[in-house]
């Protein structure tokens, strides 16, 4: 059966898209749902018009973006974290310690769940955190831990 999706769903396709599925989950799961809508002769002007509708949704937030990613390209954020003499910190610096110190520092709010950590951070010193903003970008900046007080 083919069909105009009215919403994004996960493995068939996004808002807009004009899909082919079988009869039983158009009818039992998507349309009675409202994710999506018979195709008719009508509907697939509104899925054009969706489509458009999208692309330029996706390239604003996408420029916006990428402002965001220039502004945090090479900058040094520091945490403090309580450390024992040979460097070692009791605990680790978390994602959430780190989004917090760039917008206490920085002024930009991040998405901690977007920060991309080789490894828990456990000792003192610098670290490269990569932020994965959107598909195909990314903003690689520097961490440095000191010890508190």
């Amino acid at each position: 059966m083919k069909i105009l999706l009215r919403a994004d769903v996960d493995n068939v396709g996004k808002k807009g898209d004009l899909v082919e599925v079988a009869d039983g989950y158009a009818r039992n799961f998507l349309v009675p749902r409202g994710l999506a809508i018979a195709a008719t002769k009508g509907t697939v002007k509104q899925a054009e018009t969706m489509r458009r509708a999208r692309e330029v949704r996706e390239a604003r937030e996408r420029e916006a973006i990428e402002t965001l990613a220039g502004g945090l390209r090479g900058k040094t954020v520091s945490v403090s974290a309580r450390a024992g003499e040979a460097g070692k910190l009791f605990g680790s610096v978390t994602a959430t310690d780190i989004a917090d110190a760039v917008h206490a520092q920085l002024g930009i709010d991040l998405d901690r769940r977007k920060l991309v950590l080789p490894e828990a951070i456990k000792e003192l010193g610098t670290q490269e955190v990569v932020l994965h903003l959107y598909e195909g970008v990314e903003a690689e900046f520097t961490v440095v831990v000191e010890p508190e007080g």
